[in-house]
């Protein structure tokens, strides 16, 4: 729910407009309003500054999703799947990318700093169910690690889940988590 909204943006306004407010009080000798906008305004300033510096903004889908894909994700969207599509399309603070705790699990992020980068995401239908599509930027990550790697995707992703892997163009993956789950099975799950 607020996970589409930019705190670190609303707490640099409501403490820009609170540290202004004490300024003008102060040199106004309105001794009130220029404690609280000192005591107030400042700190909560600094705290938007903190969390802008920490923050990962959401991942963009590459393309629309359509009327038809979404029926599909209501009917057999994983809990899984719906997790991670909301986890990456919302800001998150304190992190160095989306999913990097779940590719170093993986096994595909070996010196952390060199750890896939997650730039785009669709919903598509794959073979008559649902699948959402992770792009990566992956340029020093060698594609057959990642389909080596692909029994473990399926495990860490799952249950339910079948993961293809495609790879693009040179220093690109797509990851493609498709539910294997019929309508009726999605809601015993």
């Amino acid at each position: 729910m607020l996970g589409g909204i930019n705190l670190s943006l609303v707490l640099l306004a409501v403490g820009g407009v609170l540290t202004i407010i004490g300024f003008v009080a102060y040199f106004q000798d309105n001794a009130t309003l220029n404690l609280a906008g000192f005591f107030y305004g400042i700190p909560i300033l600094l705290g938007g500054l903190a969390l802008r510096a920490a923050e990962l903004e959401p991942v963009p889908y590459s393309q629309p999703t359509s009327s038809d894909v979404l029926k599909l994700r209501e009917a057999m969207a994983t809990p899984t799947q719906n997790q991670v599509r909301q986890d990456v399309t919302r800001y998150r603070y304190g992190q160095e990318a989306h999913l990097d705790v779940a590719l170093q699990k993986l096994g595909l992020s070996p010196s952390g700093d060199e750890c896939p980068e997650l730039v785009g995401l669709r919903e598509v239908e794959m073979d008559g169910s649902y699948a959402l599509v992770l792009e990566f930027n992956s340029p020093t990550l060698p594609f057959s690690t990642w389909v080596d790697k692909k029994a473990k995707i399926e495990t860490f992703f799952g249950p339910s889940i079948r993961a293809d892997l495609h790879q693009p163009e040179e220093g690109k993956v797509n990851l493609a988590l498709i539910t294997l789950l019929t309508p009726a099975e999605v809601q015993n799950v």
